[in-house]
């Protein structure tokens, strides 16, 4: 590094760099941070580089770990960077490139160091790196620099730079390294696993100056997310070379240095990825991480999680559903966050927040059941659980989540029977030029249970895409015939496994003696297990069954004839004693439609068997129906969340932030999950 150009094997042997980590103090007015941060090199552009450069670097890293008691240095860098950092907003009005450029390197350097400290040293001794001053010749602390905590002043120097420095084509790198570095400081966690209100890090966000800025921080964070803006060209132009010659050129090769040197590795970019929205993404993961954090602790709030759950929208009314106490809080264009919500659901973050607002800000729920356009969210989300093979189970449970959410409301239920879909292409077990969205929702739902049932075999799946269903049912509107025929399906499915796991349970019986070793006892046990499960799910597919006939018999001929077609999948139940009683039910319904079909010739067309039960179905007395309790299910968070949430979190971090972080030291959760 320094005014000559370099390429990441000549960092161990560069100038600039062994005098920072050696014992020699550099103060923070040396001409010498001019010369180190006026650097460019070669670029890596997939994984191997990238781990090449944290390789070939922590050699230097280290010995500025050991040296920097005696030199300093490490709290000079950081003073240089706070003292550019200060005048970033009048230089980035007049268009200061060169400035911006050497204090965005400065950042960047802070960055892959504080990076190997977080990793390799325990919080107390990372601690004792940002306050350690130079020593003077007497062996005490020179203290001429000594200006309060400098962890806590550069926290809120990125924090004001976010918020300050507007985000124009040469400052948007600048704002991406400020948002890297952020998440380094943040990712603590990832090697240290402690409850963050224990964490020093953590309270210097949460209190004090940091804190202070945190309505406006989530204001710009989410303002990002929405703005989607790309980045400039030359940040993802691979076609250029190391060295660079002119000025201009170094600025730019610069810029984009910094910022390709944080990519996280992987495959070559396609020119696909030029298109990359990277300071959304990694705005809407810092996001997460500090909504996520110091959720429950007493005495310690979140202001970050305040503001973003208690934000309004700035295109509406005054009302809102927000508690009446005093919260600092901001304004957002909901319009806009729904727009780019919709259209980013693919991604795991985007489906985690859309679930953190559903759940916790009152405002953004009922906007959003408010929209006539219900389908640009829900089809995105449909599309996660149809493609439940290629996804981790967390992105399933969070689409499964939204979907048991938005059931919750009347006005949800009914509005999706309203929306007609044509041709949906990705969806190929069978071509349906026509389709509710409601049908949709249901097909997916039954597809999803019936993937689980063969693959994942998860309770916890199972309860929220029955709640899911039931929470509908009531308002089944002329359900389409092939939806019709998987609900019933899924029944005859369900029943066939309940025959079989009986007839296991059989055979060990009578085959069960004194030598029964303890591995088939174990396999009694698990079916025991197997099947109170699976009669729960059976008892509840039929109730789904019965609240659309008790509510909604007439809206739906084309239940009725799948019933009365496969009415034979109904009479292992009937001496069930768990299933007696609703099934009383569905025999009083399938009784009075044959009735009907009796009076009439044996040889009827479908569609004449469909006008027959539409008749019937006007005159049909619900009353004739015994009543069941109505079906309404609320999603209730677990206790302790943030034992699911944070590391969650944090391996989306891992995997979606561009940054790399070294697997075998990561002690928060299991890098291959």
């Amino acid at each position: 590094m320094g005014a000559n150009s370099s390429s990441i094997s000549e960092l161990p042997s560069n100038e600039y760099l062994r005098k920072l980590c050696s014992t020699e103090t550099v103060t923070k007015n040396d001409p010498f941070w001019n010369q180190l941060l006026s650097f460019t090199f070669q670029v890596p552009y997939n994984s191997a580089d990238s781990r090449l450069l944290e390789e070939s670097t922590s050699a230097i890293c280290k010995n500025l770990a050991i040296n920097n008691f005696h030199s300093g240095n490490f709290g000079s860098l950081i003073r240089v960077f706070l003292i550019r950092a200060r005048e970033l907003k009048a230089s980035s009005q007049c268009e200061d490139n060169i400035f911006t450029w050497q204090t965005y390197n400065a950042l960047f350097i802070l960055r892959n160091i504080s990076k190997y400290f977080i990793e390799n040293l325990s919080e107390e001794l990372l601690m004792e790196q940002f306050g350690a001053l130079p020593k003077l010749a007497d062996g005490k602390d020179d203290e001429t620099d000594a200006t309060g905590n400098l962890c806590e002043e550069l926290i809120n120097s990125l924090i004001e730079l976010l918020v300050d420095v507007p985000v124009l084509n040469f400052t948007y790198a600048l704002h991406l390294e400020a948002l890297n570095t952020l998440l380094i400081l943040l990712s603590s966690q990832m090697f240290h696993p402690q409850p963050a209100h224990e964490s020093a890090l953590y309270r210097y966000f949460m209190q004090g100056r940091c804190s202070i800025h945190a309505c406006l921080l989530m204001k710009t964070l989410v303002q990002n997310f929405i703005t989607q803006e790309k980045c400039p060209p030359e940040m993802l132009d691979n076609n250029r070379g190391g060295a660079l010659s002119g000025f201009t050129a170094a600025v730019a090769s610069s810029l984009w240095t910094v910022m390709t040197l944080g990519l996280v590795g992987g495959p070559k970019k396609s020119t696909d990825d030029k298109e990359h929205t990277l300071l959304a993404n990694q705005s809407l993961l810092i996001i997460l991480v500090l909504t996520n954090h110091c959720t429950t602790e007493r005495g310690l709030s979140n202001p970050y999680r305040q503001a973003l759950f208690s934000c309004t929208n700035s295109q509406g009314n005054a009302e809102s559903t927000s508690p009446t106490e005093a919260v600092a809080t901001f304004k957002i264009d909901f319009t806009k966050l729904y727009n780019t919500l919709c259209h980013n659901l693919k991604d795991d973050q985007t489906t985690l927040s859309l679930y953190l607002l559903l759940h916790q800000n009152m405002n953004i729920k009922a906007f959003i059941m408010s929209r006539t356009n219900l389908d640009q969210l829900v089809m995105p989300i449909l599309q996660i659980l149809y493609h439940a093979e290629d996804k981790n189970s967390h992105h399933i449970y969070m689409a499964l989540i939204i979907l048991l959410i938005l059931s919750e409301d009347e006005v949800f239920n009914k509005a999706v029977h309203e929306i007609l879909l044509k041709n949906i292409v990705w969806f190929k077990e069978r071509t349906i030029s026509e389709i509710t969205l409601g049908g949709l929702l249901v097909l997916v739902v039954i597809r999803t249970i019936q993937y689980n049932m063969t693959r994942m075999r998860d309770k916890y799946l199972h309860t929220n895409c029955l709640a899911a269903l039931a929470n509908m049912s009531s308002q089944f509107y002329d359900l389409h015939p092939y939806v019709t025929q998987r609900l019933v399906s899924l029944l005859s499915m369900l029943s066939k496994r309940h025959t079989k796991l009986i007839e296991c349970l059989k055979n060990t019986a009578t085959q069960a003696s004194s030598q029964e070793s303890g591995s088939e006892a174990e396999a009694e046990h698990d079916n025991v297990q197997d099947l109170a499960v699976l009669e729960e799910v059976i008892r509840m597919v039929l109730e789904i069954i019965n609240s659309c006939l008790a509510s909604s018999i007439h809206h739906n001929p084309n239940l009725i004839y799948t019933l009365m077609y496969q009415k034979d999948v109904f009479i292992q139940f009937r001496t069930h004693p768990t299933f007696q009683d609703i099934i009383q039910n569905i025999d009083t319904v399938l009784a009075f439609f044959s009735a009907q079909l009796e009076k009439h010739d044996k040889n009827l067309s479908v569609h004449a068997v469909l006008d027959i039960i539409k008749q019937g179905a006007r005159q049909f007395k619900r009353e004739r129906l015994k009543k069941f309790p109505e079906l309404k299910f609320r999603y209730v968070e677990e206790d302790q969340p943030e034992e699911f949430f944070i590391p969650y979190v944090w391996s989306l971090v891992y995997h979606a932030s561009n940054l790399y972080f070294n697997p075998s030291r990561i002690q928060l959760f299991s890098v291959n999950t």
